[in-house]
C-alpha cells in the first residue's frame, strides 16, 4: 500500500519516464521482433525530441493529440511524448472506420494527430479543428500546415507547464457491446496508480520480456502491457504483422517471452482446435480422459507442451477483456499453466480485481487489487448477487463532454457503478455473473445470464461462438458453426459435399437443442437454436456487439 500511496503524490508521466530512462539506461526497451529497436536512453531521447517538436507546433498542456496506428515502438514513444509534454493523448484503434475516426477527432477537439501512413491514406476527411497531421513513421507532415518546422532528434522540450497527478492524461473512446462510444477521461494518477496495482499482483522487473499482441489503444494492453513494463525496465517486443500462427510461433521461439496478455478467444481457439481433439478423437482415450486422476495427468502433460509452444519461459499469461470459457479455464488450472485472470473496465484504467497462478479459482476473477475497494450494491438476499461498485485512485474523472452519462456511473462519493453483476465467496474472490443490461428476466422473475449459457454452448464441437437473446418472450440461441472444419471432413465427396455439410450443421443444431437444455434449469432453457451463417461483429477486445442482434 505504501508504494501506491507514494504514486498518488507524484503520479505523473513527467516524473516516471525520466526515472525509468535513468535507472535502465542501456537496457533494451522497445523493438519489433528480430530488430534492434531502442534502449531506454534512446527511447527517452526520442520522447523528448517529439515533445519538443509538438511544442514548436504550439501544442501545450491540455491540448488533445490523437494517435492511430498498429502496435510499434514508435506508437509507444508517441504516446509517452504527448503525456510527458502535458498534453492529452487520444488513442484510436487503427481498425476503426473513417467515420468513427472523424467522429472521435471532432468530439475530442484534437488539435493534432499522429497517424501511420497506411491508415492516413484510408481517411478521406479530417475535422476542421485538426491543425496537424503527422506521420507516425518519421514525424514528417502528411498534410503540411506546420510551415518550416521539422522533427529533430537533438531537440529538447522547454516543459514550461507543470503537471499535476490529477491532470488529464488520456481520453479513451470505448466501443462497447452496447454500441455507445464514450470518451473516458483518465488522469496521470489513474493510469500510473493502476500500473502499480498490477505490479502488486505479479512481480515484474528488468529481466522480463513482454510480447505484445493486443491493440495498444485498448486500456488493457496500454496499462498492463505498456506502462507496467516501462516503469519496471522490462523489454517489450512487437510484431510487424497480425499475430497469425506463421507469424506468432517464430516470434515466441525467438523472444521466449516471460509475460503475455491475451483475450480469451486466442487461448480458447488453441484448446478447442488442438488440445481437446487430442483427448477425444480416439474412443479409448476419450473414455479414460473422463477419469479425474487420468484427466489431470493428461492435462498436465498437455500444459507442458502448451508452455513450450509459448516459448517455454512464460510466468504470467494474462487473460482479460471477457470471461474465459469455464472448460478452457479448468484445463489451464489442471495443466498448471501460469495463467492470470483480470477484471476491469476502461473507466477503471482498467484493473479492479485479479488473480495469478497458482492462487486461481476457476470461474473467478480474483480478489480486489490492492488500493481498490469493491462492494456489491443492493445484493439479492437469496443469491448474494449485486451490481459491482468500485472506488480507488484508478477510477476515471468522467466522460468527456458528457456530464449526464458521468452522473449515471459515478456517485458523489466516488463509486463507479460498473454495470456488472457479481458475487463474492468467503475468501473475497469475485465471480462475475453477467452484465446488468444483458440479464434476461424470466416469466417468473428469475435472472437468466446469457453469458453463462453461451459459455456452455461454446464447448460443443464445431461451435465457434454463440449469442443468447430474448425474442418475443422466448430465449433464442444464435450459433456460428465452423463450416470449413466440417467441409474438410467431407472434401472427397465433391458432388454431395454441400448437401452433407448442410445436413451435418442441422444435426449439430438439433444436438445442441437436446444436450444444452438437459444441462440448464427449467427457466433458462433455450426455445430455439438458429444458425448464424457468418461470424458475429465484435469489439476490439473480441466481445460480440450484442446490441446489433437484439
Amino acid at each position: 500500500m505504501k508504494e501506491i500511496m507514494k504514486t498518488q503524490t507524484n503520479s505523473t508521466f513527467r516524473s516516471v519516464i525520466p526515472e525509468s530512462a535513468s535507472r535502465y539506461a542501456d537496457k533494451h526497451a522497445l523493438s519489433f521482433v528480430g530488430e534492434e529497436g531502442y534502449t531506454y536512453t534512446a527511447a527517452f531521447n526520442r520522447i523528448e525530441a517529439l515533445a519538443a517538436f509538438l511544442e514548436k507546433l504550439g501544442i501545450s498542456k491540455g491540448d488533445k493529440v490523437a494517435l492511430i496506428g498498429p502496435n510499434s515502438p514508435d506508437w509507444v514513444i508517441s504516446y509517452l511524448a504527448v503525456v510527458y509534454l502535458g498534453a492529452t493523448i487520444v488513442p484510436i484503434l487503427h481498425d476503426f472506420s473513417p467515420e468513427e475516426v472523424y467522429s472521435i477527432l471532432e468530439h475530442s477537439d484534437a488539435r493534432a494527430i499522429i497517424v501511420d501512413d497506411k491508415t492516413d491514406t484510408s481517411i478521406n476527411n479530417y475535422p476542421g479543428g485538426l491543425k496537424f497531421v503527422i506521420s507516425l513513421n518519421d514525424y514528417s507532415f502528411l498534410r503540411n500546415t506546420g510551415g518550416q518546422i521539422e522533427f529533430s532528434i537533438d531537440d529538447k522540450p522547454a516543459l514550461e507547464s507543470e503537471i499535476n497527478a490529477d491532470d488529464l492524461a488520456a481520453i479513451i473512446y470505448t466501443s462497447g457491446t452496447t454500441g455507445n462510444s464514450k470518451g473516458v477521461m483518465l488522469s496521470h494518477r489513474n493510469i500510473i496508480s493502476n500500473a502499480i496495482m498490477g505490479k502488486k499482483l505479479k512481480h515484474i522487473d528488468a529481466t522480463d520480456r513482454f510480447l505484445s499482441i493486443l491493440p495498444l489503444a485498448h486500456t488493457f494492453e496500454n496499462t498492463i502491457g505498456m506502462v507496467i513494463p516501462v516503469i519496471s525496465g522490462s523489454s517489450i517486443y512487437y510484431l510487424r504483422k497480425p499475430p497469425t500462427a506463421p507469424v506468432l510461433l517464430p516470434a515466441l521461439k525467438a523472444i521466449r517471452p516471460t509475460i503475455m496478455l491475451s483475450v480469451p478467444l486466442i487461448i480458447e481457439k488453441i484448446y478447442f482446435n488442438k488440445i481437446k481433439p487430442s483427448f477425444t478423437e480416439k474412443a479409448t482415450l476419450r473414455i479414460i480422459y473422463k477419469i479425474p486422476p487420468v484427466r489431470k495427468m493428461l492435462n498436465r502433460i498437455a500444459g507442458k507442451k502448451l508452455l513450450e509452444t509459448f516459448g517455454g519461459e512464460i510466468t504470467f499469461f494474462g487473460i482479460g477483456g471477457a470471461k474465459v470459457n469455464p472448460e478452457v479455464e479448468r484445463f489451464l488450472f489442471e495443466a498448471k499453466f501460469p495463467y492470470a485472470i483480470g477484471y476491469g473496465l476502461t473507466e477503471s484504467s482498467p484493473l479492479l480485481a485479479g488473480m495469478v497462478h497458482p492462487a486461481n479459482k476457476v470461474e473467478s476473477t480474483g480478489a480486489a487489487v490492492e488500493g481498490v475497494e469493491l462492494i456489491l450494491n443492493d445484493p439479492d438476499p437469496s443469491t448474494g448477487e449485486g451490481e459491482i461498485w468500485a472506488r480507488g485512485p484508478n477510477i476515471m474523472k468522467g466522460y468527456y463532454k458528457n456530464p449526464e452519462k458521468t452522473k449515471e456511473v459515478l456517485t458523489e462519493d466516488g463509486w463507479l457503478r460498473t454495470g456488472d453483476l457479481g458475487v463474492f465467496d468467503r475468501d473475497g474472490y469475485l465471480f462475475i455473473k453477467g452484465r446488468l443490461k444483458t440479464v434476461i428476466v424470466g416469466s417468473s422473475g428469475e435472472n437468466i445470464y446469457p453469458e453463462e449459457i453461451e459459455s456452455m454452448i461454446n464447448t460443443f464441437k464445431h461451435v465457434v461462438e454463440s449469442l443468447v437473446i430474448e425474442k418475443g418472450g422466448k430465449l433464442v440461441a444464435m450459433v456460428h458453426i465452423n463450416r470449413e472444419e466440417i467441409e474438410e471432413k467431407y472434401r472427397n465427396m465433391k458432388e454431395e459435399m454441400a448437401r452433407i455439410v448442410e445436413e451435418k450443421m442441422q444435426e449439430i443444431i438439433t444436438e445442441l437443442n437436446h444436450q444444452v437444455n438437459q444441462r440448464l434449469n427449467r427457466f433458462s432453457r433455450i426455445n430455439q437454436f438458429v444458425l448464424q451463417p457468418i461470424p458475429f461483429e465484435k469489439t476490439p477486445t473480441r466481445k460480440i456487439k450484442r446490441y446489433l442482434y437484439q
